[in-house]
């Protein structure tokens, strides 16, 4: 068995279409024990693009990207890092507001919380709706959707916006000295997103 401090890894747990254009057998076996911290990730379709939505488990903060290409997808840790920071920019946040991202491993895994996919599906009907109103993907201002993303509240968050929990994120995590720290243990087969 190997154990690792989670502050060195983010597990994103991808759904099983995603899984598929990632080629299924990335997955980690057996899958660590789900965390707040983990990420998860759909792949969504709209006027005939792959789309992605990224979700962070304990605070909702969720990212919409339009038109990803499936060798962007494969490269799943540039991908993630880049988009994570760009949001967080966007918002005010510090980059490292989830941990320092870039200096993280990424390990892919099957999803574990129906809570947070529900979330999930309820964010995509919402960026079906924004992309609808504005008569297409094609026409979308990404900036738009994803600012809404981050206010959509949520009973699960107490109807708090996410934007607001990954602020009081940060500022546990400052308080604390030091940014998510806990010990996840795991074993056997692992699968490392583009080391």
């Amino acid at each position: 068995m190997r154990r690792a401090p989670y502050d060195r890894l983010v597990i994103l747990r991808c759904t099983k279409k995603l899984l598929a254009v990632l080629r299924a057998g990335h997955a980690a076996e057996p899958g660590p024990t789900p965390d707040a911290e983990d990420w998860y990730a759909n792949l969504l379709w709209f006027d005939r693009r792959k789309c992605l939505l990224l979700t962070h488990a304990a605070t909702l903060f969720s990212i919409f990207e339009a038109d990803v290409r499936a060798v962007d997808l494969r490269a799943t840790h540039r991908l993630v890092t880049e988009l994570a920071e760009r949001e967080l920019r966007r918002e005010g946040l510090p980059p490292a507001t989830f941990g320092n991202l870039r200096s993280q491993e990424l390990i892919l895994a099957k999803t574990a919380d129906r809570s947070v996919l529900g979330c999930m599906n309820d964010m995509a009907f919402l960026c079906e709706v924004a992309i609808s109103d504005a008569g297409g993907l094609a026409h979308i201002d990404l900036g738009n959707v994803n600012h809404a993303l981050h206010r959509n509240i949520n009973s699960s968050r107490g109807y708090r916006p996410p934007v607001e929990l990954a602020a009081q994120q940060l500022e546990r995590g400052q308080s604390s000295g030091q940014e998510t720290a806990q010990e996840l243990a795991f074993g056997a087969k692992v699968f490392r997103a583009d080391p």
